[in-house]
């Protein structure tokens, strides 16, 4: 076990980085407008954060206890009245000003992201740009949030208002670090509201530089902050008496305790949860475009996206040459240091999950699936690599929907490939899942691709495409994938509430 006391403070190790190191050298917390030292961590929950290219130790740290939560409640409560009067336009130019701060140093967030979360450089890159475009957005939209006016006989009329529901927390995901970050405090914030964001326990460290930029860029203290810890800190904040909304991207378990926990206090809530989503390809597709885009759904992040689309239906009669097309465009992915430009697959995000996907495609095998390519712990040349955590991108072909790997959610670089001979019957079996994230479809026939679609369980679907995402399009899943939106509109009406007034004209018309 570390010790508490040591442990209070960030302690870096010397290697060497292209980007400042200022934010490895002092506590996880952001409470306020300042980094503070957990006091009242549960010694229990400690943690350790690794570079999973390395298998080394970035930093230590211990979690929050309830005080912090407390404490960095009671900031964003006391920071929620002069935040939520001011107007949408001053809000909006705020962030404004973040953006463009971001963009200034997006390089040392991305290098920041790959540290701790394993993935390319140049993912990471687009997952920073993501976040300045939603901060554009919403500060775009911040100025037109508003209610109606309805008029009423007599002369009477009524109005709404849209308000902000107060303090927001906000539990990201250790796959998008810090893209989730923005893409749940961009909105709350632009509609008035305030947060206590907490990430992963295995990526802390771009949210706190967020934080930091926010900050200086003008959002007041207590708007933004951050508060580190594993799940019971999570349990501290989603069952505060004093929050009005959790945001969580995670798993289906814990989206269900998270949703148990709010509903003691009816808090609103936004769940981004787990996907076993379905890829549709058929024989009229163009088939250079329905390989990319199966890569696209399956290798993106090391395959660690909760949208991929892991069952990859084809059409029994162009099996064979797409697997050919595809298996020759996977052998030039190169594997190795996520810092280089030319990489392709990254690192995952730790040991114990490395081995967890491995273990689905070792009982594919068993279960009688063929493995085409990959699958399998890579040790690239660089010796500083030697205890990284890299698997090479899978394809699995003679899969049944029955098999283990195609019903759950393996969160790895591993293709479950079906095959299909009507549109029926593939639409049926794409269905028979308890999520419903994503879906796609690859036709050349556009009246099957919109009919395809208008029958898939999923709330997020692509024809011709996949794993796209701009930020004016709404981000959610039916049944189990979760409740409520990301991005869009969609995300300022979750973050606000409406009021209605009614305003007598006349006399009052009362029996009494």
């Amino acid at each position: 076990m570390l010790c508490p006391k040591l442990t209070c403070m960030l302690r870096p190790r010397p290697r060497t980085r292209r980007f400042s190191t200022a934010i490895l050298s002092q506590p996880l917390n952001f409470i306020n407008g300042t980094r503070s030292i957990p006091t009242s961590h549960n010694e229990t929950e400690n943690i350790t954060v690794f570079n999973p290219a390395k298998g080394e130790i970035i930093c230590e740290t211990v979690s929050s206890g309830s005080e912090d939560v407390d404490r960095a409640v009671q900031a964003a409560k006391n920071a929620f009245p002069l935040w939520s009067q001011l107007s949408g336009f001053e809000r909006g130019k705020i962030l404004l000003s973040v953006a463009n701060r971001i963009k200034e140093r997006r390089e040392e967030l991305a290098e920041l992201e790959v540290l701790d979360n394993g993935k390319p450089i140049w993912e990471a890159r687009v997952d920073v740009q993501s976040v300045i475009d939603g901060l554009e957005y919403n500060a775009g939209l911040a100025p037109t949030i508003s209610g109606q006016q309805i008029q009423l006989p007599g002369g009477s009329f009524a109005y709404t208002r849209r308000e902000p529901l107060g303090v927001c927390v906000g539990i990201g995901a250790w796959n998008f670090p810090v893209q989730i970050a923005g893409w749940k405090s961009a909105p709350a914030l632009a509609c008035g509201n305030t947060m206590v964001y907490k990430p992963s326990q295995f990526t802390p460290l771009s949210a706190l530089l967020l934080a930091e930029i926010y900050n200086e860029s003008g959002i007041p203290d207590g708007v933004f902050n951050v508060i580190q810890g594993q799940g019971e800190t999570g349990r501290l904040l989603t069952s505060h008496h004093d929050v009005a909304k959790v945001s969580f991207t995670g798993s289906v378990p814990t989206g269900k305790k998270i949703m148990a926990d709010c509903a003691g206090d009816i808090k609103k809530i936004t769940l981004e949860l787990g996907g076993k989503s379905p890829l549709i390809i058929f024989a009229d597709c163009n088939i250079d475009n329905a390989v990319k885009g199966a890569m696209l759904a399956n290798f993106m992040t090391q395959g660690e996206v909760c949208s991929n689309g892991t069952r990859v239906f084809v059409e029994q009669s162009i099996k064979d040459e797409f697997l050919e097309k595809l298996l020759d465009k996977i052998k030039d992915m190169k594997i190795g240091d996520p810092m280089a430009e030319d990489t392709m697959v990254g690192a995952m995000i730790s040991k114990e999950h490395m081995e967890k996907v491995l273990g689905y495609i070792e009982g594919a095998k068993l279960q009688g699936a063929n493995i085409l390519c990959g699958g399998e712990r890579v040790y690239p040349e660089d010796p500083s690599l030697s205890n990284g955590y890299f698997l090479s991108p899978c394809v699995m072909d003679n899969c049944t929907d029955d098999m283990t790997a195609v019903q759950e959610e393996i969160f790895g670089p591993a293709m479950a490939v079906l095959t299909f001979e009507t549109e029926e019957e593939v639409i049926k079996r794409a269905n028979a899942t308890k999520f419903g994230l994503a879906g796609g479809v690859f036709t050349s026939d556009l009246t099957r691709g919109h009919r395809v679609i208008a029958n898939l369980q999923s709330g997020t679907c692509f024809i011709n495409n996949y794993n796209l995402y701009p930020i004016e399009m709404p981000f959610g899943g039916y049944k189990q994938s979760g409740l409520g939106r990301e991005l869009g509109t969609s995300a300022i009406d979750s973050y606000t509430q409406t009021k209605m007034v009614y305003v007598e004209m006349g006399d009052v018309d009362c029996p009494y």
